[in-house]
């Protein structure tokens, strides 16, 4: 009998040679598979030990625009929120939300952020569905989804669709497009774009199937000119509604309702045999677009609104309409007529436990403010959320308060007549809490839990509730060493300043004002006088450049800039006295002191800029191929050294306290220079293809290296503790979206602390340390 045998570093046996020989082999199989096992055990503990927890910087308040809300007909507390770039969030009992589509949103699935359409099913709260997808021009590659969870979002199901949805699209707010049968959780319908039709699942959304019987495709082109741009496409179908008091024929509700984007001859069409056949709506108005369509049960009757422009941003005129599905017959309940009919309608509760209760919005009344009007008698009769009082004073019928996010309130209620907002596509009343309402602008969600005072007291209590809502688009980060620790210029809301580590979870009291602009495309800060700060505005027309001497607290504008130039990077001297700008619109500019900006002819136009953090004469600049260097403050610029193979600059960063020290990242990946860009080497070549690039400090006097490109664990955010050699992913399964749309900021003050801004889910921000690892095996 052999001796046992073990697959250690040792091979004990007494056997005859021949039985050494033939296990001795098998042995080594072992060994080897051994190894790859404790290989892929240590490579997966090094993952999971290396990627970083990430939370969102607060911002707080939306900041984007959220086209639809459904809460759950039967169960308590359940309701979602999609938004057109930021994804599903789930309502919290505490009126805050939670983002449930973060880990199916990584840089190949980023369009998983656009949702066009949301459902839930009714038998079952814990079930959910959407329809993903950004564009269905090529803006987006991809074909869009329908996903769906069972478990309220926290995992997902996929099934791919032979077409795009498009989620960031014009008409976005009607819907919603997706419903599930309400006598049968298997039967899902939804209404697709571009010509494709209504589609159906039998099996619960894990395939879908075109209705080859609805042929009606919704043919509004916003511009039949805009051929393959984001106006050219067909609006395609808005919504599908089920009529649950009309019993079932074959296990299937028999009466279904679809809409489409159509205003001439029929917008409404209806099948009576479960989808079998379908007619449109006989008397219906042909006039204006359909917008939201919502069946009060106990009435047994259909309410509509309707515009003349498929939103969200348009509407002039418009309608509300009662169906009453018994007599067949349609009614026209519009609040108002004549001269007060300047806007369409959108937003539409129908308040569920008491029958003929209605609340209708204007979709844009852009002045003096949106409009608001309630009916208990099922639309016979209206009240208004405001009325004039002796002109230009209104009384209001409301109060309006944003704790919870108090920059709205700074930055955009105390600034603008419109208060109540505006592109109010979706307003829903709570089925189960006739006080509960909300209701989505282009800024915020907005609500409260009083609505019933408006039959009493007239007057109700309307907050700011997107509480945990971060739909900003992140356009540039920095965080300044021994300054503030973040600032970030957003899309649509200018920008925002966190002054240390602990303001990072509250909401800021004031956006970026005085000025204050749509968007601010850039900030950079001075690296030798860390409290002067400049940033870039992208809206024509004014000037577009403001400084602040106060870390970023307080803005002034810079009077060398005129009202022409706007958009794009800029770069601030290491001394806070040049600024170089590569502009949207006038190629690279340059100006000192306050004085008016000049061209800079030596530098390509859209080039990649940076300065010098401490040597105030230092610029860098890259374009294609080509890196640049001025050391006359930005006046002039000339060709620097080599960065190999590359052929695109992507990003500069100059060490936040190292003269001569700059990194460049290119398609090729990433270089570095410590002598002024004179000469570089590449870092390694593990990580390629690389976009944004940050240093932050990491532990001791080390700094980190922050950059996302491709590397062992795909295309992902990366970082660095020993200066490029190695590379670890530090994004794990959060989805940050599109990298090439990120942008990037390491903390200047905080070890191990970095930044990513997405294009729709705010700013992200983790710590932790990162550990070069290396495969260790005893033999």
């Amino acid at each position: 009998m052999p001796t046992r045998i073990r697959t250690t570093n040792r091979i004990s046996c007494v056997e005859p040679p021949t039985f050494r020989t033939k296990y001795k082999v098998r042995i080594r199989r072992l060994l080897v598979l051994e190894m790859k096992f404790l290989a892929t055990l240590q490579l997966l503990a090094a993952a999971a030990e290396a990627a970083l927890t990430w939370q969102n910087v607060k911002i707080g308040g939306g900041g984007g625009f959220v086209p639809g809300i459904v809460f759950h007909p039967t169960v308590k507390g359940v309701a979602y929120a999609r938004t057109d770039i930021g994804g599903l969030y789930r309502l919290n009992n505490d009126d805050s939300w939670t983002a449930i589509t973060d880990g199916i949103t990584d840089n190949e699935n980023w369009h998983n952020w656009g949702v066009d359409a949301l459902a839930l099913d009714p038998q079952d709260a814990n079930i959910v569905y959407a329809a993903v997808g950004m564009y269905t021009n090529d803006w987006d590659p991809k074909s869009g989804s329908i996903i769906r969870s069972s478990d309220k979002g926290a995992t997902w199901k996929v099934t791919n669709l032979p077409f795009k949805v498009g989620g960031n699209m014009p008409g976005r707010g009607m819907g919603e497009r997706l419903a599930v049968d309400p006598a049968n959780s298997k039967i899902l319908y939804f209404g697709a774009r571009s010509g494709n039709g209504l589609w159906k699942s039998t099996d619960g959304g894990a395939t879908f199937s075109k209705v080859s019987s609805f042929t009606a495709v919704g043919t509004f082109i916003p511009n039949p000119n805009d051929v393959g741009g984001y106006n050219g496409d067909k609006q395609g179908l808005a919504f599908v509604t089920f009529d649950s008091t009309s019993g079932t024929t074959g296990g299937a509700t028999k009466r279904i309702f679809v809409g489409t984007a159509d205003n001439t001859t029929a917008s409404v069409y209806v099948s009576e045999d479960a989808g079998a056949t379908w007619n449109p709506v006989k008397g219906q108005p042909g006039t204006y677009f359909s917008h939201k369509c919502v069946l009060q049960p106990k009435e047994k009757a259909l309410y509509l609104t309707y515009s003349d422009g498929t939103g969200p941003y348009d509407g002039t005129s418009g309608a509300v309409y009662r169906y009453d599905i018994s007599a067949g017959t349609w009614k026209n309940i519009t609040p108002v007529s004549g001269s007060d009919l300047y806007f369409g309608f959108g937003g539409l509760g129908v308040d569920m436990q008491k029958p003929g209760t209605i609340v209708v919005a204007s979709l844009n009344s852009w002045w003096p403010d949106a409009q608001i009007f309630r009916s208990t008698d099922s639309g016979a009769t209206w009240s208004k959320i405001w009325t004039w009082a002796n002109y230009p004073n209104m009384n209001l019928y409301y109060g309006l308060s944003a704790s919870k996010a108090p920059w709205i309130k700074t930055g955009f209620l105390d600034t603008d007549t419109k208060d109540l907002g505006w592109m109010i596509e979706t307003l829903v009343i709570n089925p189960l809490d006739s006080d509960h309402w909300l209701y989505s602008t282009g800024l915020t969600v907005f609500g409260g839990h009083d609505l019933t005072k408006w039959d009493t007291t007239h007057n109700v209590s309307i907050q700011s509730l997107a509480d945990g809502i971060e739909e900003f688009a992140v356009l540039e980060l920095a965080s300044p060493p021994g300054g503030s620790e973040l600032l970030a210029a957003v899309g649509d809301d200018s920008g925002f300043t966190f002054k240390d580590a602990a303001s990072l979870k509250t909401s800021p009291n004031t956006p970026w004002m005085n000025p204050i602009w749509a968007s601010s495309s850039s900030v950079d800060y001075a690296g030798a006088s860390v409290k002067n700060i400049v940033r870039i505005g992208n809206s024509a027309g004014s000037q577009q450049v403001a400084l602040s001497s106060d870390g970023g607290s307080s803005w002034y504008v810079y009077s060398g800039a005129d009202n022409n130039m706007n958009g794009g990077a800029v770069a601030y001297s290491a001394k806070a006295d040049t600024i170089v700008w590569s502009t949207s619109t006038n190629g690279v500019q340059r100006s000192q002191n306050q004085g008016s900006f000049s061209a800079v002819s030596s530098l390509p136009s859209g080039a990649v800029i940076a300065s010098d953090k401490q040597n105030n004469t230092v610029f860098y600049g890259g374009s294609a191929a080509n890196f640049y260097v001025s050391t006359n403050t930005g006046a002039s610029f000339s060709k620097a050294g080599s960065l190999g193979s590359a052929t695109a600059v992507r990003d500069i960063a100059a060490h936040p306290t190292k003269a001569g020290d700059v990194w460049v990242s290119t398609d090729a990946g990433i270089f570095h220079s410590t002598n002024y860009g004179s000469s570089f080497t590449q870092v390694s070549t593990a990580l390629k293809n690389t976009y944004q690039i940050a240093l932050g400090r990491g532990s001791g006097t080390t700094w980190n290296v922050y950059a996302f490109g491709t590397g062992s664990a795909g295309a992902k955010l990366y970082g660095s503790a020993d200066g490029g050699a190695s590379w670890t992913d530090i994004q794990g399964s959060q989805g940050f979206g599109a990298i090439d749309g990120c942008r990037l900021a390491g903390s200047g003050n905080q070890a191990g602390q970095v930044y990513v801004g997405t294009n729709g889910r705010g700013v992200f921000y983790a710590s932790g340390e990162i550990k070069k690892r290396s495969m260790v095996f005893k033999a």
